[in-house]
């Protein structure tokens, strides 16, 4: 895991992600941390004057497709500056060809600037901080961004808006590698929750449908969640978050891309299937979800088709 250390970098968009996967090293997942400069120097001073000394030179590395490098943000007026991006050219060649040998690229914050100016980027997808999105565009045509998303994957490249998005990203990659239970071991230790891409089906319900900036949303999400064993009515959740019904569930919608109903059932369904396959019996796990024990069989064999085989063996009975 390299991270490389531009000068005028913005702390947190370096050290959050790097904290992350300290602590991913400190539960024992396999991560070497590396922090390397952009051009020959072991030098570098941050955005806000704290420095960084004893860096190693990208040129020191070379790259394969097990390996992550992380490009943070830094000063738009650095970016901006053409001598500056002419004096990383040779950075910029040594960076797609690690991306040339499979290494996954990860950009935080305005990091996508360089990504783009060494040419990774152009027919790809990306994201980056809200302040410029409209420069970006205007600089970069070829590129598809999206406006709307904390983080985007496109291959092996991957561009989060910034700041604490570049947390979610350093997440979302531990739970590709090493799986979604290491993930939420980190997040926990670190006191931060999850917000997930919808489009990978492979996480969690409880991960799903939080890759999205509305914190109204989120904090309908959460209340969902966490009165998951209730009768949470949609007068309750409008109530918690001061919007009215019917704002709250078009806004849902159109934020997470599915309703209120359909996302409190996959909540339920989950939870059903986490307190099933460790022994409980249904009584029990109803009243979790907030069911009756007739409504909890309903439920479960309505989704029997994408239960896992133990679940969906088990005697509803």
């Amino acid at each position: 895991m390299l991270f490389i250390v531009p000068p005028k970098v913005h702390l947190l968009d370096l050290n959050g992600p790097a904290h992350i996967f300290y602590e991913a090293k400190e539960f024992g997942m396999l991560v070497e941390l590396h922090f390397v400069s952009v051009s020959t120097t072991i030098h570098a001073e941050s955005s806000a004057g704290l420095s960084f000394s004893n860096l190693k030179p990208y040129v020191e590395f070379e790259l394969s497709e097990e390996d992550y490098v992380f490009v943070p943000g830094l000063e738009y007026t650095l970016i901006s500056d053409s001598s500056f991006i002419q004096n990383c050219d040779p950075f910029f060649k040594w960076l797609r060809r690690q991306a040339s040998h499979g290494a996954h690229v990860c950009s935080v914050c305005t990091g996508a600037f360089l990504l783009a100016e060494a040419g990774l980027l152009s027919g790809k997808s990306c994201t980056t901080h809200w302040k410029y999105l409209s420069r970006f565009s205007q600089k970069y045509p070829a590129v598809y961004l999206r406006k709307d998303r904390l983080f985007v994957v496109d291959g092996k490249l991957y561009t989060s808006a910034g700041v604490a998005s570049g947390i979610d990203l350093a997440l979302y990659i531990i739970e590709k590698e090493f799986g979604t239970k290491w993930a939420i071991e980190v997040a926990k230790e670190v006191v931060v929750y999850f917000r997930r891409s919808e489009g990978d089906p492979q996480l969690s319900i409880f991960l799903q449908y939080r890759n999205h900036m509305d914190s109204q949303i989120h904090e309908a999400q959460n209340y969902l969640i966490s009165h998951l064993s209730g009768t949470s009515s949609l007068e309750s959740v409008a109530e918690h978050v001061n919007m009215s019904i019917r704002n709250l569930t078009r806004c849902f919608k159109k934020t997470t891309g599915i309703t209120i109903g359909d996302y409190l059932e996959k909540l339920r369904v989950e939870r059903a299937v986490q307190l099933l396959s460790t022994g409980n019996k249904v009584e029990v796990v109803s009243k979790e979800c907030g069911l009756s024990p007739n409504q909890l069989r309903a439920l479960l064999k309505k989704h029997r088709g994408v239960l896992p085989g133990d679940v969906a063996s088990l005697e509803m009975s």
